[in-house]
């Protein structure tokens, strides 16, 4: 599947709004026109979870008339993180519920979208290195991931549960069986849960499943291959001699290869993929009960984003009580880059994760009749092109270019037979190229060559025929060829794999980027980690798919890699909250490549990529297992930002479960223990405070080395922290001030705190503006 792009058609926007579920078995006194509602209640009120169960159907029968109308109308009833139930209403039933004592808020369903050979190795988490965190944790050993997805493929090798030892004892979690999924045989002691949630989906698409011509199946069992592509990146078992159609050959496996999978499948082969709120609450709830380490959601919503205290953002509400019970939620920043303000996920609870390519290429070679070869990039392993015509659509219309456009390529009056086609495109995604090659292909053309702006996202085309992507400078040198001779002839080799130098690292064009639209103040995303071309597991029923596996790319690859990467330091420091691992993360991570030089961020053109673009940097797993400090947090923290941004105290109340009043005076969102500095509104001067805790040393001293952004003045007080047995945890105020007399763009620097051993970087964002657009208190 195309991970990235992906957006719902107009069909799918009508259905969603306007289908109506007609409910089957429903007594005559229910009105035709339901939808599946959310009714919030907060916090659970018993420990019992059928005392629960009871007091939601009771709650529900007082509404529509009788316990049988009930039993019929309920969903989902959420027992565990939170209280509360989904069930088919309509809109008169929704308005009495939402009186009754003791609901919270009731809120209609939504919809969310989806959003390795090399990648652990550039890492540095080889796994011939005795050296590195994969190995001083056991390989994730006891560590139980949990994936949220389009389920798994049971059967591929990656799932083999060779070597493990018995499921962890504190696992309360099921194996359901449905559909082509037994699960007495396919789960083990690796995929240790397996469950599926479709009831609230099927309520709002209004048809039975497979209508839509797309394959899927009431169960775990994942008919697109998005769900097993990500479950085995985040801890899949070793699997050697591995590669896409003879490239980047190599060993696939998870970050955490000894971990224990559990898979929720939320999303659905329809339309691209398709998750519900009630179904990711549901999910929530039981991944909470049943004892998950870490959650990895490569879902996503769309601009504009709701509230965080919102409960139609599921992700945002479901992942507070999972991180209020120690569990880190891992979720992909999307798909919507280069564009700023376009990251999803930006709960400061949530692990946000962007994506970078990494130290691996696949040139192509182009050479040209004048024996003169240019380098392109493609995953094209079939036959070589010996030289052949090389042609480019001439207009005779006021835009001369116009015929040469990849996304309109009409070829009724010219022949292409046994031709390479030279087009353009201005976009940077798949459609072109896929529109295109097809166009191409179906005129008996053998070859296309597509210029566009820079993006080492690739991508396969259809039977292995060659589409090859080069950027518009090399565009231009071959379109400069064809016009300056009669015939223009064209070879086209198959792709090669190169590693390391002098390849160079990345932020990929297609992941999404900051400032966090809903809090600027708040750094989104955090971190980032390989998301272009990743090789793993799929289902055979994939649209890419090469012998059980597909490379894939977008933040949804990305955000599996960290997802693994938690479960190694929850081995090593199981009591490390989801924020201290965060932290640990952040402040280590890499703000250059291998090579040493700084990190670029895809775009328009290419520039040294900010925190907006990449957060703290490309994670540096072993560095975060020994991080010296760490800036933690817990609900306290999280209720001071909910404060901050000024929601109101039944709105708090309504996220956390629990009586919140916020304080008479406003606090500062600059306040929020980040590992990060963020300033999105800088008049003259700020003083914010931060605090660090040891899980180092217990005898050391830090002191502050400050780069600070282009005309910012910046200093710490105290500069310098002396830690000892008793003193674990130390506050220090950093005052920024601007020499800027207009207002400015965002500039950027740091703030490292370092003993000699350890360096912890926090990246620092600042923006002057001495007349502002909207009234903060900076």
């Amino acid at each position: 599947m195309d991970d990235m792009g992906k957006k719902m058609s107009p069909l799918f926007v009508l259905v969603y709004l306007f289908l109506v579920l007609n409910g089957e078995g429903i007594m005559a006194n229910v009105e035709a026109k339901s939808n599946v509602h959310i009714i919030y209640l907060g916090e659970r009120q018993y420990d019992e979870p059928k005392l629960i169960t009871d007091l939601h159907h009771d709650m529900l029968a007082k509404v529509v008339g009788s316990n049988e109308i009930a039993s019929d109308l309920m969903v989902y009833s959420y027992k565990h993180g939170f209280s509360g139930f989904a069930a088919k209403l309509t809109k008169s039933q929704a308005q009495k519920l939402a009186e009754l004592p003791g609901v919270v808020r009731v809120i209609p369903n939504r919809l969310h979208k989806l959003q390795t050979t090399r990648s652990w190795d550039f890492l540095g988490l080889s796994s011939h290195s005795p050296n590195n965190i994969l190995h001083s944790s056991n390989m994730g050993d006891g560590a139980i991931i949990g994936v949220f997805d389009t389920g798994l493929w049971p059967e591929s090798r990656v799932f083999r549960d060779e070597g493990l030892g018995p499921v962890p004892p504190r696992w309360r979690g099921v194996c359901k069986s449905g559909e082509q999924f037994n699960a007495s045989t396919h789960c083990n002691r690796k995929i240790i849960g397996a469950r599926w949630y479709i009831n609230g989906f099927l309520a709002e698409y209004g048809k039975p499943l497979n209508t839509s011509g797309d394959q899927e199946f009431l169960s775990p069992r994942d008919a697109n291959g998005h769900g097993t592509h990500t479950a085995s990146t985040a801890g899949g078992s070793f699997v050697g001699n591995v590669s896409y159609k003879g490239l980047g050959s190599g060993t696939v496996r998870g970050g955490a290869p000894r971990a224990r999978l559990a898979i929720y499948k939320v999303c659905w082969d329809i339309l691209g993929g398709q998750c519900s709120s009630a179904d990711i609450l549901k999910a929530f709830d039981d991944a909470i009960h049943d004892g998950v380490d870490v959650l990895s959601l490569s879902i996503g919503s769309s601009i504009p984003l709701f509230s965080d205290v919102d409960e139609r953002d599921g992700i945002a509400t479901g992942s507070f009580h999972a991180v209020a019970r120690g569990i880190t939620v891992v979720c992909g920043a999307a798909n919507e880059g280069p564009s700023a303000y376009t990251v999803h996920n930006t709960a400061p609870w949530i692990l946000t994760v962007a994506a970078s390519t990494m130290d691996r290429a696949f040139p192509t070679s182009i050479t040209l009749g004048n024996n003169k070869t240019l380098l392109g990039q493609a995953i094209f392993t079939g036959k070589e092109i010996g030289f052949t015509d090389l042609v480019y659509l001439e207009s005779t219309k006021f835009d001369p270019n116009a015929a040469g456009m990849c996304e309109d390529l009409s070829l009724n009056n010219i022949s292409v037979s046994g031709k390479v086609v030279l087009c353009f495109t201005s976009t940077a995604r798949q459609t072109a190229l896929v529109q295109a090659s097809a166009v191409v292909k179906e005129a008996g053309g053998v070859g296309v060559i597509i210029a566009k702006k820079p993006n080492d996202a690739l991508y396969s085309c259809d039977g292995d025929f060659p589409c090859i992507e080069v950027d518009y400078e090399i565009g231009t040198r071959i379109l400069f060829y064809i016009r300056s001779t009669r015939s223009p002839l064209v070879k086209l080799s198959p792709s090669k794999t190169i590693v390391g130098k002098p390849v160079s690292p990345k932020v990929a064009y297609f992941s999404s980027r900051g400032p966090n639209s809903i809090a600027p103040a708040i750094l989104k995303p955090d971190i980032t980690a390989p998301g272009a071309n990743i090789l793993a597991a799929t289902s055979p029923l994939g649209q890419f798919m090469d012998g059980g596996y597909a490379m894939l790319s977008g933040t949804s690859m990305s955000t599996p890699h960290i997802s693994g990467i938690v479960a190694l330091l929850k081995v090593l420091h199981p009591h490390w909250s989801p924020a201290a691992i965060k932290s640990a993360l952040i402040t280590t991570a890499w703000q250059t490549g291998p090579s040493g030089l700084p990190i670029f961020a895809e775009g328009f053109p290419q520039n040294l990529a900010n925190p907006f673009d990449f957060g703290g940097g490309i994670v540096n797993a072993n560095g975060a297992a020994d991080p010296g400090l760490v800036y933690d947090m817990g609900t306290t923290d999280y209720i001071h930002y909910l404060c901050a941004m000024a929601y109101n105290n039944s709105a708090i109340s309504r996220l956390t479960g629990q009586s919140t009043v916020c304080p008479s005076t406003k606090v500062s969102i600059l306040d929020v223990n980040l590992p990060s500095i963020t300033i999105p509104s800088l008049r003259n001067s700020s003083t914010i405070i931060r605090t660090v805790t040891n899980v180092g040393a217990l005898k050391t001293i830090y002191r502050a080395v400050i780069e600070p952004p282009i005309g910012i003045v910046v200093s710490v007080k105290p500069d310098v922290l002396v830690f000892n047995p008793t003193i674990k945890k130390i506050s220090f105020k950093v005052t920024v001030s601007t020499t800027h007399k207009v207002n400015t763009g965002y500039y950027f620097g740091s703030l490292t705190w370092t003993n000699g051993v350890h360096a912890v970087r926090s990246p620092l964002s600042v923006r002057t503006e001495l007349l502002q657009s909207y009234a903060d208190d900076n």
